[in-house]
């Protein structure tokens, strides 16, 4: 078994450590709304609206994940000169972590996703649509040297630093050659997130993808353990990392060691999924931090593993605090040790 003293010694030693969020920020937007009735001009259903909240999302979301696991986090990305913009800083900032990385710029507006959420006031809330506002992806030059400069600075006070890419044109060749050259220069873990491009990552120390996307980059269905320990040691070369983390929602997880074997665990808690919106973050936030901390791979992956299935249990994006995560470890039985 997983020594549970042992990992809780773990996450103790997340404190102290400094990680560099590189990503793309994001505004995610609930309006909630109670079903009223059927619309005379068209087959939909028409809400009540009853509130709205905005909470921190994409590489927002995975810097509120390192902070409420007990790290200093710097987030490093663009919001815009906009009212989503407002928010996501004052989000930041209420929260505790620094805003002075962040570049504001009027040249892109901030990313926001608004999901419709429909249901009674004690009833669970269903999402009915989501509608995203997306800046188009290319960054402005200025801003992009700003971001180049401020990763060449601040990532040589990080232990690590995490990419968080969502498609919407931040982590630029440009910025991704200065993390990189930053990583090498000081020895420090490089991970990485990406929802459409993970190839372009090549050389990062780990890579969180979940299989839907392996499946997509080797070009097939995973049907069955050795179909996905198969493509995930194809991955792990063409990625040339040392360790490949992925997410099999229900089915638990699987890491990948260069040097090593790899290792199926299986799902944490219930198999009954609330919500996976933002599990991602906390999966990479999490192992990374305990990569970053001196756990082993396996055991890495296992506090991720319990982060994640702690996280889907919850409606909409919510990160994970550390007392969550050592309430999860101390009251729920681990696997054996591989």
């Amino acid at each position: 078994m997983f020594d549970p003293h042992r990992l809780s010694a773990a996450v103790e030693r997340f404190k102290g450590k400094t990680v560099l969020v590189v990503g793309d920020l994001i505004a995610d937007e609930y309006i909630y709304g109670k079903p009223s009735r059927i619309s005379r001009e068209a087959p939909v259903l028409i809400l009540r609206f009853s509130s709205r909240e905005v909470r921190l999302g994409g590489a927002a979301n995975a810097s509120h994940n390192v902070h409420g696991l007990g790290a200093r986090v710097i987030p490093v990305g663009v919001v815009g000169a906009d009212a989503a913009g407002d928010e996501v800083l004052d989000l930041c900032r209420s929260r505790g972590m620094p805003t002075d990385a962040i570049v504001r710029t009027s040249e892109r507006p901030t990313a926001v996703k608004t999901r419709i959420m429909a249901g009674g006031y004690h009833a669970t809330r269903q999402q009915v649509v989501r509608v995203d506002r997306e800046p188009a992806p290319v960054l402005d030059p200025a801003t992009e040297e700003i971001l180049i400069k401020r990763v060449a600075t601040l990532g040589a006070t990080a232990d690590a630093i995490l990419l968080s890419d969502y498609g919407y044109g931040l982590v630029t060749p440009a910025i991704l050659e200065q993390v990189m050259e930053v990583g090498r220069k000081r020895g420090s873990l490089v991970t990485a997130d990406s929802r459409y491009d993970l190839l372009r990552f090549r050389g990062v120390t780990a890579a969180t993808p979940n299989e839907t996307e392996v499946e997509g980059l080797v070009g097939g269905p995973l049907e069955d353990e050795p179909a996905v320990e198969k493509a995930g040691r194809q991955l792990l070369e063409r990625l040339d990392c040392r360790y490949l983390l992925v997410t099999r929602g229900n089915r638990g997880m699987v890491v990948f060691e260069r040097e090593g074997p790899a290792t199926f665990l299986p799902i944490h808690g219930s198999d009954e999924i609330a919500d996976n919106t933002g599990a991602g973050d906390t999966v990479i936030s999490t192992f990374t931090l305990a990569l970053t901390a001196g756990s082993p791979p396996v055991e890495a992956a296992w506090l991720a593993n319990v982060a994640g299935g702690v996280v889907v249990m919850k409606q909409g994006t919510a990160p994970i605090g550390r007392a969550e995560l050592l309430h999860a470890l101390a009251s729920d039985g681990t696997p054996r040790e591989p």
